[in-house]
């Protein structure tokens, strides 16, 4: 493909946008002329619906990015990912998460061999500790599982097991530890029986320094408290690539799940990853949200462009980044069980998107993707929220409601929450002009003097694009359904902006660095070996240590 800013579709984009813009296209007015907008700018599938018809874009709008996508053959580029091509072409990689979701018939059979292989040890595991048949040294049963990751091995079971809650193994409390801050696994550990606590270290390379050192501060913590080294088999588990590794830590073989190099960490919660998922919620938990992802993989993969979920909203993520001028996108779960899903999409689309170069490796000339922030409505609506609607920058939202409350008891409370929820998108559409603001004011008794000066403050621009996804329920059908939209959105972006969205080499030479600044920090001499300010932090903390 051709760079994207030189495509003939992208220049009829860009001309595209000024159009609207001068004639004075406002999102208001296109719901106005459009009493059918809703119905004809929705998709349902099972248990999740798209409205995108808060949105700034005409017929036309849609009609260009869908001839964009043509253009940058994303069909092709679909149907090569299910295949299992290796589109991760700087670690020569095969792009395969959808392969965890099985049966995946596109693809060579031995992917959907090891897949089974592999839950079928994770069911049997999990089966063990439920029932058990796995306990501690002491033979006390397992009460807490410790899943030690960061990244993708932490962010998505960490939000998953918290969205779920309401399906929670009763006698089995999970715990996520990431930071390489101790305080965290201190936090962490602090009340917990060492004959009854289960680790997970998870990480491909077993090499990743945050998981090491929290593995070694766990083991250290485990042996201190009553457990011995040849009780370790008992308490640690690992998923990883690197068995090698693994062993020479103190875990048994037979307690080594696997990692495939096809699957990128941010997209590895499906596999032995989700363990802690399967282990706090159950395997049939996890079996269904499996089953939602897969829902999404075949609408992907089958529905036609126009009627297609990921690929509406990642042709619009591409319009606003591009045309419109938007840097950043807000995600706003209404629903505190959701509270971790902004973290987690964080990850999946600034690492996935977070690129300069092309495919070949020429300069990318245009931006490769938006800031992604939120948090869990009403809060944000207290914090926020203000930015939104009166701020000078333009920040498209994603709006994420539940229909079915939670807790059928307090059904009332629920409809108040959707009825925000559905406020927000409206007030980010509409707004309020100086006209609407001053007769409000007067209507009030306020002096009009008084009122045309305070209504000033009180304007509201409006025209604030929003998608609004409704999940019938949230269950782990249709998170799972909710994970997998944001995934293949994800990589419809990077088609059209000819990226890869599967490497994360920036994140390497942080590594890099930081372990010659750890030398530096822990020897006794002063610190000469960088530039001014990291000699001088360095030397101020030695200092201050000694």
């Amino acid at each position: 493909m051709i760079s994207p800013s030189r495509s003939k579709t992208w220049q009829k984009l860009a001309s595209h946008y000024l159009n609207l813009h001068h004639n004075g296209t406002t999102i208001s007015k296109l719901c106005k002329k459009d009493a059918q907008r809703f119905e004809n700018h929705q998709v349902k599938i099972d248990g999740v619906l798209l409205d995108y018809s808060k949105n700034f874009v005409t017929p036309q709008t849609f009609s260009l990015l869908r001839e964009l996508a043509k253009e940058a053959k994303l069909t092709d580029a679909i149907r090569a990912m299910f295949r299992g091509d290796k589109l991760n072409l700087s670690e020569d990689r095969a792009v395969l998460h959808v392969a965890l979701r099985t049966p995946l018939k596109d693809a060579d059979p031995r992917y959907n061999a090891e897949v089974n292989a592999c839950l079928e040890r994770m069911s049997d595991f999990v089966t063990k500790v439920h029932e058990g048949l796995w306990s501690g040294y002491s033979g006390l049963p397992i009460k807490n599982i410790v899943n030690i990751g960061i990244g993708g091995s932490d962010l998505g079971p960490a939000m998953v097991y918290a969205a779920l809650q309401r399906w929670k193994v009763p006698h089995i409390d999970t715990h996520f530890v990431s930071n390489l801050d101790p305080a965290h696994m201190h936090e962490c550990i602090d009340g917990l029986d060492p004959a009854s606590t289960l680790f997970i270290v998870t990480s491909k390379s077993f090499k990743t320094l945050e998981t090491r050192q929290n593995a070694e501060l766990a083991r250290k913590w485990f042996l201190n408290c009553g457990g011995s080294q040849e009780h370790l088999d008992k308490h640690f588990i690992a998923v990883t690539s690197n068995i090698e590794k693994a062993c020479e830590f103190g875990i048994a073989q037979e307690n080594i799940f696997p990692m495939w190099d096809w699957v990128g960490g941010r997209y590895s919660l499906w596999s032995a990853v989700g363990l802690s998922i399967a282990l706090g919620l159950g395997m049939e938990t996890f079996k269904q949200l499996l089953h939602g992802a897969r829902i999404v993989d075949e609408h992907f993969r089958d529905a036609p462009l126009e009627a297609n979920i990921p690929v509406i909203m990642g042709l619009q993520a591409v319009w606003y980044s591009d045309f419109v001028g938007a840097n950043s996108q807000v995600v706003l779960p209404y629903s505190q069980e959701l509270a971790l899903f902004p973290a987690f999409l964080q990850q999946l689309e600034m690492e996935s998107l977070g690129k300069s170069v092309e495919l070949d490796g020429s300069r990318l000339l245009v931006p490769s993707g938006p800031i992604v922030w939120g948090s869990a409505g009403t809060n944000g609506q207290h914090s926020f929220h203000q930015f939104l609607h009166q701020g000078t920058h333009y920040i498209p939202a994603d709006f994420i409601g539940v229909v079915a409350p939670p807790y059928p008891d307090d059904a009332d409370q629920h409809t108040q929450l959707l009825a925000n929820c559905f406020s927000q998108s409206q007030a980010l559409m509409d707004g309020k002009s100086q006209k609407e603001a001053f007769h409000e004011l007067v209507s009030q008794g306020m002096d009009e003097a008084q009122a045309y000066q305070l209504a000033k403050h009180k304007v509201i621009a409006g025209n604030k694009p929003s998608n609004t996804l409704l999940l019938d329920s949230l269950c782990p059908q249709t998170l799972g359904s909710l994970v997998a939209i944001y995934e293949h959105k994800v990589f419809v972006e990077s088609v059209i902006w000819n990226i890869n969205a599967f490497d994360q080499w920036g994140v390497e030479l942080g590594k890099q660095l930081g372990e010659k600044l750890y030398t530096a920090l822990s020897s006794a001499d002063k610190c000469a070996a960088f530039d001014p300010s990291t000699n001088g932090l360095i030397n101020y903390c030695r200092t201050k240590n000694d």
